[in-house]
């Protein structure tokens, strides 16, 4: 449910006044920290992707099997961070809880603060505001 004219002129009353009283801290709650944690495990992805090329390669010298198919687990494995941390990030400018939740624990939560707004609006209806 988008807010209504009054509700959004507040809210950015509200973000112009956290910028004037603490600059410092509403930056930080813009979401770059998550875009910094999710690009961090991005590169720890790609690190982790190479080690397991290194145990493949490891393995195929030293003509152990298992040792191959760990170094090809730790790929594939760290392929599948590295892909899943890729999507997840959010661009800049962007606000991290953005409408993409594909998970079924996004849409549960979405679902959720549907029926809290639903509940909110009864409530206003309920009082004549």
């Amino acid at each position: 449910m988008p807010l209504s004219e009054h509700e959004q002129r507040m809210l950015e009353q509200m973000e112009r006044a956290l910028y004037a009283e603490d600059p410092k801290f509403a930056t930080a709650l813009e979401g770059s920290g998550l875009r910094t944690y999710t690009r961090r495990r991005v590169y720890q992805a790609v690190a982790g992707f190479l080690v397991g090329i290194a145990l493949l390669m490891a393995g195929m010298v030293a003509k152990q099997v298992w040792l191959s198919v760990v170094g090809f687990l730790v790929m594939l494995g760290c392929a599948v961070l590295a892909v899943t941390g890729w999507r997840k990030a959010p661009k800049p400018g962007e606000q991290p809880t953005g409408g993409q939740q594909a998970s079924r624990q996004g849409r549960t939560k979405r679902s959720m603060m549907d029926r809290i707004e639903q509940r909110w609006q009864r409530r206003r209806d309920e009082q004549g505001h």
